[in-house]
C-alpha cells in the first residue's frame, strides 16, 4: 500500500465513500422488508459498513501523515541545500521557457 500514489489513494477513498453511501441507501430502502434472511443481511451489511468506514478513516489518516512527512522532507532538503534548489528551479524554468518559446 506504500507504493500507492496520493492520486490512487484519493480515488480509492472517493470510491469507498460512494460504495458506503450506496450501501446505506440500500439499507434504508429495504428497511421495511421482512424476513429472517433480510434482517441478517442488513445486520451483516451494517457491520461491514462500519468496518469500511473505520478502514477508510485509517487510510485517510495514513495518507495525510505520508503527505506531511513528504512535505517536511522537502522543506528540510530546501533548507539544507538552498542553492541546489535554486539551480534546479532555474533549469526547469529555462527548459519550460524554451519549450513555450518554440510555439
Amino acid at each position: 500500500m506504500d507504493e500507492m500514489t496520493a492520486e490512487h489513494r484519493d480515488k480509492l477513498i472517493s470510491d469507498l465513500r460512494t460504495v458506503i453511501s450506496d450501501a446505506e441507501e440500500v439499507l434504508r430502502v429495504t428497511a421495511d422488508t421482512a424476513g429472517e434472511n433480510a434482517t441478517q443481511l442488513r445486520e451483516r451489511m451494517t457491520r461491514r459498513l462500519h468496518q469500511a468506514k473505520d478502514r477508510m478513516g485509517e487510510l485517510q489518516s495514513a495518507a495525510v501523515a505520508h503527505a506531511r512527512a513528504a512535505g517536511h522532507a522537502a522543506d528540510d532538503y530546501v533548507h539544507d541545500h538552498p542553492w541546489r534548489v535554486v539551480g534546479a528551479a532555474c533549469g526547469i524554468g529555462l527548459i519550460l521557457g524554451l519549450l513555450i518559446g518554440r510555439r
